[in-house]
């Protein structure tokens, strides 16, 4: 056998990396993980976290003002952009060195740089090179942004968590979940919000009738919604600000202007063509079933192999990875009734089948939905409406999707996600009695189709 450096060298330490070292390190794996950046990768970084907390910071206003129906009343307030942002940045620097000590602690060697594929048994990191018996590509991915006259005044998911200054009017142009979020968060901090859309509807993938929905509630905090357009140029102005000319002819000034049109494979620069590692389109490593390249010395998991560009499916490729290759199993990924949350205003959570998917795969499908204005609402005075909607196999009473729209959507959807996966029918739903009162009950207690 050949004497190697490591038994597994991993680029990336986002969250399938850190997952997949750390576990290979407590199997007595010898593991090196090399990261060119900080440490958690876009999750924790310019992902999930930050933009959590940022969705979380956007909802005071309207939280301040819903209150006053419940008898709360309190001076003017104001938000101070430079406290949220350096709050954000202290945590995310905490959760760093949380990282930095489970890889350590682990048994993990820790290697600052970008690393490069010299060979199918060799990776460079600056000056030094280091062998390994297997190499673990998991080096996510990064923020896409067509060229066009003055696209080098925008700005993408990067660099939002740490502008010097809060925009007064701000456009966010693409259809995808991170544009919605980010609408929102704008808005809901202050800003006069455009989000610019080049198709008819956004959220391409998602049921449409909670796109439709989700469009009408959004278009009520303030968005405006520009559907069919596109920038064709920008032109940035004397005072600093930003002159943005659309499709139609139309201008829109802005004090910045955000793209969320996409996330590539970050693999620009790491050597792949040099083995001949067989890529998609995009950039994307392709892999089979057990995350092996055409290379058979190297994986990749993560967003660079572009499957599902989640954090927990992330995780669950690195788990699966190591338990197969240092633990003797043979467990695959399974993709099947993923849940996930789009954290707009309000939010959205959804797991199975869209009511178009369903009709395409099932000749009987039931439709159950409801649309209320939730409880909160009837003294705070918000005109925000919630929508549930469940599609179910007549034939076999399976329950094949849920989706909804409303006030921690995400946190309910999770445990129906459950439900899901167990197989749940819709008997089981309508035999489960509810907590009362929330949202969620209205899940098990809808009894007829929707006409």
């Amino acid at each position: 056998m050949a004497d190697f450096d490591f038994d597994l060298f991993v680029i990336g330490a986002g969250s399938g990396g850190v997952r997949a070292g750390r576990m290979a390190a407590a199997m007595g794996v010898r593991v090196a993980v090399a990261e060119d950046r900080h440490l958690g990768g876009t999750c924790v970084n310019v992902g999930c976290v930050p933009k959590k907390l940022f969705v979380y910071a956007s909802h005071y206003a309207e939280d301040f003002e819903n209150a006053r129906g419940f008898g709360w009343t309190s001076g003017e307030a104001q938000f101070d952009w430079p406290t949220l942002r350096d709050n954000k940045t202290k945590e995310i620097e905490r959760l760093n060195g949380i990282y930095n000590n489970l890889l350590v602690n682990s048994g993990c060697e820790l290697i600052n740089g970008r690393a490069t594929l010299v060979d199918a048994h060799t990776v460079a990191v600056g000056d030094k090179t280091y062998t390994a018996e297997r190499i673990l590509v998991a080096v996510g991915g990064w923020p896409n942004v067509p060229e066009f006259p003055g696209s080098e005044h925008v700005i993408s998911s990067n660099e939002v968590f740490y502008l010097d200054e809060f925009p007064k009017r701000a456009i966010v142009v693409g259809g995808g979940y991170i544009a919605v979020e980010f609408a929102g968060i704008f808005a809901g901090l202050g800003a006069k919000t455009d989000l610019i859309y080049r198709g008819e509807m956004f959220l391409r993938g998602f049921d449409n009738e909670v796109r439709e929905f989700t469009a009408e509630e959004v278009a009520k905090k303030d968005i405006n919604l520009r559907f069919n357009t596109n920038i064709t140029a920008i032109e940035k102005q004397t005072d600093g600000s930003l002159l943005a000319t659309l499709t139609d002819g139309s201008t829109v000034e802005a004090d910045a202007i955000m793209y969320a049109t996409g996330r590539n494979p970050k693999v620009i620069g790491l050597g792949l063509e040099a083995l001949g590692i067989e890529q998609g389109k995009n950039g994307a490593i392709v892999v089979n079933d057990q995350f092996q390249t055409n290379v058979p010395s190297v994986y990749a998991i993560g967003d660079v192999i572009d499957r599902v560009q989640l954090t927990p499916v992330a995780l669950a490729e690195g788990m699966a990875l190591v338990r197969n290759l240092y633990g003797g199993q043979d467990q695959k990924v399974d993709y099947d009734l993923i849940a996930t949350a789009v954290f707009c205003q309000p939010n959205i959570g959804t797991v199975g089948l869209t009511e178009e998917q369903a009709r395409e795969q099932y000749e009987n499908v039931d439709v159950y939905k409801s649309n209320f204005r939730a409880m909160k609402h009837t003294l705070s005075g918000s005109d925000e409406k919630t929508f549930m909607k469940m599609l179910v196999d007549r034939d076999s009473d399976k329950v094949l999707g849920v989706h909804m729209v409303g006030p921690d959507a995400g946190e309910i959807i999770q445990g129906i996600a459950i439900a899901l996966k167990a197989g749940a029918t819709k008997a089981v739903f309508d035999s489960t009695i509810g907590i009362h009162p929330t949202a969620a009950e209205e899940f098990v207690t809808m009894r007829e189709p929707a006409k």
